[in-house]
C-alpha cells in the first residue's frame, strides 16, 4: 500500500472513531440539554398529530413521551420535530434528533447503509389501496390504467411498481412531498387510488370530506414493520430506546396498567416484581434509574393502552389489534424478558 493509501485509512479510521465517540455519547447530551428531540410525522392521525391546543398525541409520540419518562421521570420533556418522508432519515443521521419516531418501515437498507440501527416494530403494517367507493372497483387487480397517489421518499413507490408488474396490469403515478398532499389529490380528482400503509390509510381516510365515501380495498401487498430508530455506533442509546418499547409490551402481558402499576409495586410475581425495579436494578446498564419501567408505565401506560387510546377503538380510526395484538392473543408483539 502506498503512503498516500495509509494516510487516506488514516483519516478514515480517524472520522470513524471521532463520529462513534461523539455519537456513544447520546444520553448524556439528553441528560444535559435537559430535552428529548424526537422526530415525529408533521401531521398524522393517531401516531404523531399536534390537537387544536398544539399538544402533539399519538402511538410514535407516546414512544417519545416513554423515553423522556424513563430518562427524566416526566414524559413531556420532548421537543417533537415534524419531519416529512424525504428527510425524517437525514435528521437522524446529522444528529439533529435523538430518535426518529416517525411510522417508518425497516428495510433491509435503511437498517445497513444509512447509518441508522432500529430498535424493534410499535407497529406491525402493510400496504393498501384507498378508493372513493363510487369509482366501484372491488379489488386492487382491476384498477388497470388508475392514477394512484403516493408520497415520495417512501417504501410504496417500489411496492406500487413491483405489484403492478407481477400482476401485468398498468397505472400512472402521480407523487407528492407529503401524505396530506396526497389525501388532497385524491378528494380533487388528481388520482383514482391513494396508496400506503393500511394505519396511514386509516389516518388520511378522516381528512376526507366524505370519510364514508372512501373505502380500503382487501389486497395488502407488502410487509411494513414500523419502528423507531437511532443512529448507529451507540448501544447505550440503542438499549433506552429499544427496552423503551419492551417495557410498554411487557406491561400489558403482565398485567400492569397507568391505574394499577402503584399497587403491583407490592405483587409477589418475579417478573412484576423485576420490571418495577423492586427486585435487582435492570436500569443500570442502560444508564438508567432501577425504576426506570415503573416510570414508563405509571406516566404513559402499557402498550395496549396507548395502542388503544391513539388507533384502537378509543380513537377515531378504530383499528382492530390485528397483528399487533400480544403474542399471547394471536399477535406479533412479543418482547423479552427482563431477568
Amino acid at each position: 500500500m502506498t503512503g498516500k493509501g495509509k494516510t487516506a485509512l488514516l483519516i478514515a479510521a480517524t472520522l470513524a472513531a471521532g463520529l462513534s465517540q461523539a455519537q456513544a455519547a447520546t444520553l448524556d447530551s439528553v441528560k444535559q440539554r435537559g430535552v428529548l428531540k424526537c422526530g415525529v410525522n408533521s401531521g398524522l392521525p393517531g401516531f404523531s398529530n399536534p390537537d387544536d391546543k398544539g399538544v402533539w398525541k399519538g402511538l410514535d409520540v407516546d414512544l417519545c413521551r416513554g423515553i423522556s419518562a424513563a430518562v427524566f421521570n416526566d414524559p413531556d420533556k420532548v421537543q417533537y420535530i415534524p419531519l416529512n418522508a424525504k428527510e425524517r432519515l437525514t435528521a437522524l443521521q446529522s444528529g439533529e434528533i435523538d430518535v426518529l419516531s416517525r411510522n417508518t418501515t425497516w428495510t433491509s437498507s435503511r437498517d445497513t447503509d444509512l447509518g441508522v440501527n432500529f430498535t424493534g416494530i410499535n407497529y406491525f403494517d402493510g400496504q393498501g389501496f384507498l378508493i372513493k367507493k363510487d369509482l366501484g372497483v372491488a379489488s386492487a387487480k382491476d384498477l388497470d390504467g388508475a392514477a394512484i397517489c403516493i408520497q415520495s421518499g417512501t417504501t410504496t413507490e417500489l411496492n406500487v411498481a413491483d405489484y403492478f408488474r407481477r400482476n401485468g396490469i398498468s397505472y400512472s403515478a402521480v407523487v407528492f412531498d407529503t401524505s396530506e398532499q396526497t389525501v388532497q389529490g385524491l378528494e380533487a380528482g388528481r388520482c383514482d387510488v391513494l396508496t400506503s400503509d393500511l394505519s396511514q390509510l386509516y389516518a388520511l381516510r378522516i381528512k376526507l370530506s366524505d370519510p364514508d365515501g372512501a373505502v380500503a380495498l382487501p389486497e395488502v401487498i407488502s410487509k411494513e414493520p414500523l419502528g423507531p430508530a437511532v443512529r448507529q455506533g451507540d448501544d447505550q442509546w440503542f438499549n433506552v430506546v429499544k427496552w423503551t418499547h419492551f417495557a410498554m409490551v411487557n406491561a400489558e402481558e403482565l398485567g400492569i396498567t397507568k391505574a394499577n402499576v402503584d399497587e403491583m409495586k407490592g405483587s409477589e410475581n418475579p417478573d412484576i416484581r423485576r420490571l418495577l425495579g423492586e427486585d435487582a436494578d435492570f436500569g443500570k446498564g442502560m444508564g438508567l434509574s432501577k425504576d426506570w419501567a415503573y416510570r414508563i408505565i405509571k406516566h404513559v401506560g402499557n402498550y395496549g393502552e396507548i395502542f388503544e387510546a391513539n388507533v384502537g377503538q378509543g380513537s377515531p380510526l378504530k383499528i382492530d389489534r390485528g397483528l399487533n395484538a400480544l403474542w399471547t392473543e394471536g399477535g406479533l408483539q412479543y418482547a423479552p424478558p427482563v431477568r
